[in-house]
C-alpha cells in the first residue's frame, strides 16, 4: 500500500495526514506549533507527529512538508518564512536526519497548487495558477501536473510585486505590494484609513457593502480593481488554463463576478477566456499538497 504523509507547518498550528493513492485521508492530526519555544521545539512537534501518524498507519510513509517560505537555492536553508525563528535554518536536512528518510519540502501556496490541480477545482486544466489571498498573498504554478518552483524557488510569487509604489509599506521592504493590498489585513488597513470603523473585520466589511454601507462599497471597489489590476499582470505573462483562487479572501463571492470584470479590463486581451474558480479543497488544500509533493516530480 502506497501511503503519503503531508504536512503543513504553519505559524500558530501544525497538521498532518496520512493519504492513500486515492487521495482519500485515511488519519489526520493537528496540534500547536511551539513558535515561542523556537527551532529545536519545532522541529521535535513534527518529527513527533509524522511518528504518530506512522503508528496509526501502521506504515512508513513517504513525507512531504509545506511551509511559509521556501528553500533558498544558494544556502539550503529556509527564507521568507513568517515563522522567522525558521529562517536561515536547514531545516529539510536536520528533518531528514531526525527521520532517517529523504522528504519533500514546498511553499505552502505551492502545495496548495498543486493539490488543486491534481485532483481539485483545477484538474481538468493543464497550466495552473493557484493563489492564496488570506494573511498574506502567494501563489503557485503546476504545469500538466508538475510543480513549477523556478531556480529561485519563487515561481508564482506575485504577492511582492509592486502594484502601487506608494501604498502601504511591506515586509519585504518595498512599498506597495501585492499582499500589502489584496490580504485581508490589507482590505482592513485600506477600509479603516478611509474613514472605517477599526473594529469592523473582513467578513464585517464584505456584509456591510452587500447592505449598502458606503464606505464599504468604496473599500471593495478599490479591492475588486486592485484584484483586477494584479492578476491580469499575471494571465498577461502565464496565460494559465485556470485560475484557482485560495485563503480567506477567496470566499469572497464578489471576486468570481466583479473581481473577474476588473481582471477582463486590465488585461492585453479582448476577452478573458481564464476562469477564476473557488478552491475545491478549502483549509485542506495545503496539507493535502504537501502529501502529493511525492505524486509527481517538480520541474
Amino acid at each position: 500500500m502506497t501511503l503519503r504523509i503531508g504536512v503543513d507547518l504553519g505559524g500558530t498550528k501544525t497538521e498532518g495526514v496520512v493519504m492513500d493513492a486515492s487521495g482519500a485521508i485515511l488519519a489526520r492530526e493537528r496540534r500547536p506549533t511551539p513558535q515561542a519555544e523556537g527551532y529545536e521545539a519545532i522541529l521535535a512537534n513534527v518529527v513527533s507527529l509524522i511518528h504518530d501518524l506512522e503508528r496509526t498507519a501502521s506504515h512508513e510513509c513517504s513525507v512531504g512538508i509545506g511551509t511559509p517560505g521556501a528553500i533558498s537555492a544558494r544556502s539550503g536553508c529556509l527564507k521568507n518564512s513568517n515563522t522567522v525563528c525558521l529562517n536561515g535554518k536547514p531545516i529539510k536536512q536536520d528533518l531528514e536526519r531526525l527521520l532517517a528518510r529523504e522528504i519533500r519540502i514546498a511553499n505552502d501556496a505551492n502545495c496548495f497548487a498543486l493539490s488543486e490541480a491534481i485532483d481539485g477545482a483545477g484538474q481538468d486544466h493543464g497550466v495552473v495558477f493557484g493563489v492564496i489571498m488570506g494573511t498574506g498573498v502567494g501563489g503557485g504554478i503546476v504545469f500538466h501536473g508538475r510543480l513549477h518552483e523556478g531556480p529561485q524557488h519563487i515561481a508564482g510569487e506575485w504577492g511582492h510585486n509592486v502594484l502601487e509604489a506608494h501604498g502601504p509599506p511591506c515586509y519585504c521592504g518595498k512599498r506597495g505590494c501585492v499582499e500589502t493590498l489584496l490580504s485581508g489585513p490589507g482590505l482592513l488597513h485600506d477600509y479603516r484609513s478611509s474613514g472605517g470603523d477599526a473594529a469592523h473585520d473582513t467578513v464585517r466589511i464584505v456584509a456591510l457593502a452587500e447592505q449598502g454601507d458606503p464606505l464599504a462599497i468604496a473599500a471593495m471597489q478599490r479591492y475588486f480593481d486592485r484584484f483586477g489590476r494584479a492578476l491580469s499582470v499575471v494571465i498577461n505573462i502565464l496565460d494559465p488554463d485556470a485560475v484557482v483562487l485560495g485563503g480567506g479572501m477567496s470566499n469572497i463571492g464578489r471576486l468570481y463576478s466583479d473581481g473577474r470584470k476588473a481582471v477582463a479590463r486590465y488585461l492585453f486581451s479582448d476577452e478573458l477566456r481564464t476562469p477564476i474558480l473557488r478552491n475545491s479543497h478549502g483549509d485542506s488544500s495545503g496539507v493535502r499538497g504537501a502529501a502529493q509533493l511525492w505524486v509527481v516530480d517538480h520541474k
